[in-house]
């Protein structure tokens, strides 16, 4: 079924779509404002990747009860083969494995605005990861890089899809399910806040340029590309309870309705 949801997905949030999701919608963006942008400015996706250690935990070994046989106790059919040197008839167990934590690396997708020419970061823009808002070693990441765009003059803006999990260090504003932050370098500590919830459309933004200059992005029609292309909509179980948090009474019985 086509998603029933007017904007944003939230059954994206679930860990099998939201890392394709996150990089499909990037580069969707990036598309749409370099067909505005160029000759004047062009957009890079950027990677940031980081060691994330936070207790994860991998199988290492051979599952236990294994058993390499040999000699009186091997199948007929291994028997007539000859006995390899330094084997002495015995059953040789393996070791059970044991369960090991093992860091992972993350890679998340950013995109930059450049000035054609001198090459100059004009715009930072930012998609929200899980990691990002849960405490750890993607949230120390982001809010260092946070804090580099902030002193600068490159303006950031900040793209919340998530509902789960802590938000951005962000003072004032009415917090919906869903926010868009445009922080312009020059209005600093001053910024635009765009929030909206699960039964709305995702908004057009307006995204700051070099001195007067700006372009419109409209989040919905770009989300609606990816959804499209990606087919999420026919992969997605709407049968399944919504992840994340759960809405209020009002919202769940819309969200009921929707789903018929």
């Amino acid at each position: 079924m086509a998603s029933p949801f007017p904007g944003m997905d939230p059954y994206l949030e679930q860990p099998a779509f939201w890392s394709s999701f996150h990089t499909r919608f990037m580069v969707a963006i990036a598309d749409a404002l370099d067909a505005q942008l160029f000759p004047r400015y062009y957009v890079d996706v950027e990677t940031r990747t980081y060691i994330d250690d936070d207790d994860s935990e991998i199988l290492v070994g051979i599952p236990d009860g294994l058993v390499l046989a040999t000699g009186e106790t091997a199948s007929p059919a291994k028997s007539e083969q000859s006995e390899p040197v330094g084997t002495s008839g015995a059953v040789a167990t393996l070791a059970e494995p044991i369960v090991l934590p093992m860091p992972e690396e993350v890679r998340e997708r950013y995109l930059e605005i450049r000035e054609v020419g001198s090459n100059e970061t004009v715009t930072v823009m930012e998609l929200l990861s899980p990691k990002n808002k849960q405490a750890g070693a993607g949230r120390m990441a982001y809010l260092r890089k946070r804090r580099q765009v902030l002193a600068s003059l490159t303006h950031l803006v900040e793209l919340d899809l998530l509902r789960a999990n802590r938000t951005m260090p962000w003072s004032g504003g009415t917090m919906k399910d869903y926010h868009i932050v445009v922080s312009r370098s020059e209005q600093r500590p001053a910024a635009e806040l765009y929030s909206f919830s699960l039964p709305e459309t995702m908004p057009t933004i307006v995204l700051p340029l070099k001195q007067a200059e700006s372009v419109a992005l409209n989040l919905q029609d770009v989300f609606k590309g990816v959804m499209e292309r990606a087919h999420y909509d026919a992969r997605i179980d709407y049968g399944q309870p919504l992840p994340g948090p759960q809405p209020s009474v009002e919202v769940q019985a819309w969200i009921q309705e929707r789903l018929g």
